[in-house]
């Protein structure tokens, strides 16, 4: 460790010592204590409240030597009530235990909000600030900062996030965790994972979310606050720090090369992300119930004052690294923390004693569902009021089904809060999430159980194409020799017809961009890299859809087909044309290779309109689907033959469910799949949403189509 670097752990410890004296000394303060005129006055007791580590036990930094201080200079008898968690510093103010205490803001907003405990006064920074911008700090050669830094509407770094390994200055603490989290779920770019009622959820969202490996450090590891957090992103261990806006400037000053951490990189290498909130600075507390206005009065005079006079100032600046103090109260200091803290899984429950047992799950009356219906699906077993029937006996609610033509439509009706869940393809889910701030809750299960399908090329095996795709030879790619080929093309998703092949082309060179090509239409560019004569049909050709492109190459028009993985398998299983009268045979069609994945069906929500606790206890819900098994007259050896729905999470059997009723038969009736699946927008479109941000045009080429598909 550095000269500095040791220096910085005394002074780390000076200042907790300091922060009691301080305290102490302005907690004296409210009987006039202090000074010689004072010294007949009857001696009153103080108790201050205080969060006491192991290395403050040593002989230099114990605060019962500065207690001793105060009590032999002042009238106070001076006591330190010494706590081993910021909640037991809580329910020593909320019981009258302590008369004062300095904490951390975050901390004082669950005061303020639970147990009626009051600001007083925060620190006043030199810049005349009683707040921190809080950040996410990244190094400059990340995905993060390019996107950051690349003025690219679409290339959002906070979606970049998922799966990076975060660094944290500790559990719980404000800028470091409670600020970005809040942001993160309340935004809708992570979804609570778990219990929205128990506060151990945000460790398994935080890593659920981020990395496995993501820092929650505890005081006393090297990773822990500010300094450590920035140490954890210098040294390689995370890929992002939550810091705040100076903390750079802190512990890595270029001006003052001996001051710097020796763990510090060049400045340059640290870039912040947009601000996502304003951090509170430290703040005094009290208890309303517990201390009387005028006492009130005398510490807000004697902290106004102590930044006039170089003693008292240096006191401020030792204590809380500031000149001056200003005043203030909970709603002006704290009240900015709400939108945020509020989002964090069970922070209230966690500070709150729960007496009558009342968990609360979802906080709508009414559950709103955007879903595409038919008359037709009425009373049937696609009927998706047996997913809302579901879903409320599931959350005790009512849960009601919204007809919606389409999914433009859907997501239309999430925008202005008309629903709050809908089940959207990947085309108007990318469009919701990119354009219009929708997030994704879940993705329903392909019979595979993936949350993707593939577009494939496919080629007739006797092809040269196929002899390079499938002979083995690293020098031979098939990609190499389709520029000016005959290519087929479904004409319709726009997706797997015409922007997956562009978009692999683009990413793996075969296309180079150019500034004319960019103006190009999406037709335009195919006809440029691949045949003037290659088919984009139309409705009505005879080369239209999935089928007319496999038609296509199998009558010789074309040379390659652009479809998803698994068409030909599903729609030609013998050479028999029983199937399909283009069907040549599956041996007769060979793939040259993926090109792009298209992601399946979305659980969408607008993260404006449904908060982080019901999205919980909704996913949970859609989840518990994937536990339900229908039995018909299945038996087991001794012990009888069932009919009922079984529910493998508590090995029970409900005979009294109809089938329809069952999970299993709803995701795959309703919904048109296996299984539910906890998912992110950037999990879950992430990839399909670069393919397409590589081809010009592409979203407003989505956006038309499903225009088009809407008005007809």
């Amino acid at each position: 460790m550095s000269t500095h670097g040791i220096s910085s752990v005394r002074h780390l410890k000076t200042k907790l010592l300091a922060q009691i004296i301080s305290i102490l000394l302005l907690s004296c303060i409210i009987s006039g204590c202090i000074g010689d005129e004072e010294g007949d006055r009857e001696r009153t007791s103080l108790v201050i409240a205080y969060e006491l580590s192991a290395d403050m036990l040593e002989s230099d930094t114990n605060p019962q030597i500065l207690a001793d201080y105060i009590s032999k200079n002042t009238n106070y008898d001076v006591s330190i009530y010494t706590v081993d968690s910021k909640v037991a510093m809580l329910e020593a103010l909320r019981f009258g235990n302590v008369d004062i205490a300095y904490m951390d803001s975050g901390n004082a907003w669950i005061g303020w909000n639970q147990y009626g405990i009051e600001a007083l006064a925060a620190d006043q920074k030199s810049d005349g600030r009683s707040y921190y911008n809080a950040h996410a700090w990244v190094l400059d050669d990340s995905e993060m900062a390019i996107a950051h830094l690349d003025s690219d509407p679409l290339t959002n770094p906070f979606s970049l996030m998922e799966g990076m390994t975060s660094c944290h200055t500790g559990w719980l603490e404000s800028v470091g965790m409670m600020l970005p989290m809040g942001f993160l779920l309340g935004l809708g770019y992570a979804n609570v994972l778990g219990d929205p009622n128990d506060i151990e959820s945000l460790r398994g969202t935080i890593h659920g979310f981020f990395s496995e490996d993501s820092s929650i450090p505890d005081p006393g590891t090297p990773y822990y606050g500010l300094s450590g957090a920035l140490k954890c992103l210098s040294e390689g261990s995370g890929q992002i720090a939550f810091l705040k806006d100076n903390t750079i400037s802190d512990y890595c000053p270029e001006e003052e090369i001996d001051q710097r951490e020796d763990w510090c990189l060049e400045n340059s290498r640290y870039v912040a992300l947009p601000s996502f909130a304003k951090a509170p600075s430290d703040v005094f507390v009290y208890n309303p119930d517990h201390l009387q206005n005028d006492s009130i009065s005398n510490v807000m005079n004697l902290l106004m004052s102590l930044g006039e006079e170089k003693d008292s100032s240096d006191i401020l600046f030792n204590t809380f690294g500031t000149r001056g103090v200003v005043e203030t109260n909970s709603n002006d200091h704290l009240g900015i923390y709400s939108s945020f803290v509020s989002s964090i899984p069970g922070i209230s429950a966690y500070y709150v004693d729960d007496e009558d047992g009342e968990e609360i799950t979802i906080s709508l009356e009414e559950l709103r569902i955007a879903f595409q219906t038919s008359e037709t699906s009425n009373g049937t077993d696609t009927d998706p009021s047996l997913l809302a029937n579901f879903l409320s006996s599931e959350l005790g609610v009512n849960v009601s089904v919204i007809h919606v033509e389409s999914d433009m439509e859907a997501a239309r009706s999430l925008e202005s809060g008309d629903t709050h869940l809908a089940f959207m393809g990947h085309l108007a889910s990318v469009i919701g999430w990119k354009m219009s701030g929708l997030s994704v809750l879940a993705a329903i299960q392909n019979d595979d159980q993936r949350l993707s399908s593939q577009v494939s090329g496919w080629t007739l095996s006797d092809s040269e194409l196929a002899s390079y795709a499938t002979d083995d030879d690293e020098s031979t790619n098939p990609f190499d020799l389709i520029s000016g080929m005959v290519s087929c093309h479904t004409g319709t998703d726009p997706y797997s017809s015409l922007i997956a092949p562009l978009s692999h082309m683009i990413s793996n060179g075969f296309l180079v961009m150019s500034e004319d090509s960019e103006s190009n239409s999406l037709d335009g560019l195919v006809r440029s890299y691949f045949s003037d004569d290659s088919v984009i049909p139309s409705p009505g050709d005879s080369y239209y859809g999935e089928s007319g492109a496999i038609r296509c190459i199998s009558e010789d028009y074309g040379q390659i087909a652009f479809v998803s993985e698994n068409f030909i398998d599903e729609h030609c299983v013998d050479d028999s044309g029983s199937n399909a009268d283009w069907c040549m045979g599956t041996d007769n069609y060979t793939s040259i290779g993926e090109l792009g994945i298209i992601p399946t069906t979305s659980v969408m929500y607008n993260p404006e309109i449904l908060d982080t606790r019901s999205r919980a206890s909704i996913i949970n819900a859609l989840i518990d689907m994937n536990y339900d098994m229908y039995l018909e007259n299945y038996s087991r050896p001794g012990m009888g033959t069932y009919t009922g729905c079984y529910d493998i999470s508590v090995h029970k059997v409900f005979h009294e469910i109809p089938k329809e009723s069952c999970g299993d038969e709803i995701l795959k009736n309703v919904l048109d799949g296996s299984g539910v699946a906890r998912a992110t927008s950037q999990g879950h479109l992430g990839q399909f949403s670069d393919d397409l941000m590589s081809v010009p045009g592409a979203f407003e080429a989505l956006e038309g189509h499903l225009t088009n598909v809407e008005s007809e």
